[in-house]
């Protein structure tokens, strides 16, 4: 993986405050990716994800897919929020970025700004027989959380729990983990992961 240094993040003097390229550019921070591995799964040059981010150019549709494809992040997320409600440290309640999981049976909304790549805060709702799917672990932080209504299945490191509305967790993100809705009412929870992973 190549090194990140500041200067993949930092923001230039004709930067402006908002707009697509700083969005990427923030999805990158939050995904611990250099331009260079970016371009290259995006397959555009760096000078052009550069320009991009820096808003010194446009994107063409096609890039932009590739871009956001890169990054693990639906195209919506650049332009469904409503201008002025999602800021550096508010997010309003309507300017949410919600991603449907239709085969997992699984919502989820991203409540904390992507300002703050270290912590990142979601609400999640599954489905009666939704789940996460197989264990799976994160190379390093940990995951936090509490039940807002209905019962989660939680299992972590082969040992499973039964949490209900006002039960909380918390573990070290390289334990294999997995979740799902017990029963047959919508669980819904707020998840915490450090550092942020969407």
């Amino acid at each position: 993986m190549p090194r990140l240094d500041e200067t993949d993040f930092r923001e230039t003097e004709n930067e402006s405050d908002d707009g697509i390229g700083r969005k990427l550019r923030l999805r990158r921070a939050i995904k611990r990716r250099s331009l260079q591995e970016v371009a290259a799964k995006a397959d555009i040059s760096i000078g052009l994800l550069s320009q991009i981010e820096r808003g010194v150019t446009t994107p063409s549709l096609k890039s932009l897919r590739q871009i956001c494809a890169a990054l693990d992040m639906p195209v919506g997320w650049l332009f469904d929020v409503p201008e002025g409600e999602h800021q550096d440290l508010v997010i309003r309640a309507g300017a949410r970025r919600v991603m449907h999981l239709g085969p997992k049976g699984m919502t989820k909304e991203l409540l904390s700004p992507d300002t703050v790549p270290d912590i990142q805060m979601i609400k999640i709702i599954v489905q009666p027989g939704g789940s996460s799917g197989p264990a799976y672990n994160n190379p390093g932080g940990a995951k936090c959380g509490t039940v807002l209504a209905g019962s989660l299945g939680l299992e972590i490191d082969g040992k499973e729990f039964t949490l209900e509305a006002g039960d909380a967790f918390a573990f070290e993100a390289t334990k294999m983990h997995r979740f799902w809705c017990v029963g047959d009412v919508p669980v819904e929870l707020i998840w915490t992961v450090t550092p942020a992973v969407y």
